[in-house]
């Protein structure tokens, strides 16, 4: 729960923002309608301040004419589009650091119509074509707010050429379970080996409580679920001490909560960092124990020039190793979507 809300002039414009309006006036927040469409009184006397403030605010905002133009997201899916970003919680490793400029305010799309009228747009004639939705915010961890993941799904559960994809650290999926989605989209949980998600995914929900809700997700519509494809996302993967014992005892638990028949892929991605992100990182979390050492790491450069620090080749050999072998033997129907 946001400590206060912001409403620029242009989202309360829209039909959408109004019915966002509804949704937080009944749960009797702090709604504060600004004059103009810019953002204001977000920082404060240092970073570490900026962030508390910012991971406090929730602004309904409209999606800027750029955010139209969708960018391809591979290996994830097609396209990406935004109903936000920002995100609500507070984990150190967090891949929007240094990603979205400015304090990390939670911004919601009040356009949501037309931003979903746009995606046809895109879509591939004679194929499916895949939308990941927000990856630069948790679509769940906002919903009791904004009700825009469930109208994703009600839109792509009408097109016959487009399949939707999104992924969560929270559990609140009531909202979810009825909808008509025609099996058009694909809900993914993030997980973690207990010692990594214990430290550093603060004010998300419980592993255990993730797997719960993918699995009231993926039952069948007839046992009181929702009936979705559904996926697992194990990021970001670390060589922890003892890493195999603690990744064989997350496998135990999706083990024995997907106890049943379900269209089930995998998403395997290993930590790496950039040296903005790290420097973004450490001002939002100076205490933080997050393994950033550059000396440990190999280089990894994309096509722009742009800089990643990634795990050593023989470290990756041995982790790919271990959860593509671990996945076949326990999930052999399941799909390794990818490993990065």
């Amino acid at each position: 729960m946001p400590e206060r809300v912001l409403f620029t002039p242009a989202a309360l414009d829209e039909d959408w923002g109004q019915q966002i309006l509804k949704r937080v006036q009944s749960l009797n927040l702090s709604i504060e309608e600004l004059s103009q469409n810019r953002l204001k009184g977000l920082r404060g006397e240092s970073e570490r301040d900026t962030y508390n403030i910012a991971k406090r605010t929730l602004a309904v905002v409209t999606a800027p004419p750029s955010s139209f133009k969708l960018s391809p997201i591979p290996p994830s899916a097609d396209w990406q589009f935004h109903i936000a970003e920002g995100c609500p919680a507070h984990c150190q490793y967090c891949y929007l650091a240094g990603s979205l400029s400015g304090p990390p305010v939670i911004r919601v799309f009040a356009n949501l119509p037309q931003i979903l009228e746009n995606l046809a747009n895109y879509e591939q004639q004679g194929k499916t074509t895949s939308f990941e939705v927000s990856c630069y915010t948790d679509p769940l961890g906002i919903e009791h707010l904004t009700g825009s993941l469930a109208e994703c799904i009600r839109y792509f559960g009408t097109r016959s050429n487009a399949h939707l994809r999104w992924v969560s650290k929270f559990d609140a999926v009531d909202g979810l379970l009825d909808l008509p989605h025609n099996g058009h989209t694909r809900c993914r949980m993030s997980v973690n080996a207990a010692p990594i998600s214990g430290k550093f995914e603060g004010g998300t929900a419980s592993v255990v409580s993730r797997l719960n809700a993918l699995r009231r997700l993926a039952l069948p519509q007839e046992r009181g679920g929702g009936g979705y494809p559904v996926g697992l996302v194990i990021a970001p993967i670390m060589p922890i001490d003892d890493w195999q014992i603690h990744y064989s005892r997350l496998f135990d638990q999706i083990n024995e909560t997907l106890d049943f028949d379900c269209n089930l892929t995998f998403e395997l991605i290993s930590h790496r960092f950039t040296p903005g992100s790290k420097e973004v990182l450490q001002t939002w979390y100076p205490q933080s124990k997050l393994e950033m050492d550059e000396a440990k790491r190999s280089v990894k450069r994309n096509k722009f020039g742009g800089t990643k620090y990634v795990y050593d080749k023989d470290t990756m050999k041995a982790l790919r190793s271990f959860f593509e072998s671990e996945i076949s033997r326990r999930f052999p129907n399941a799909e390794i979507l990818y490993w990065t």
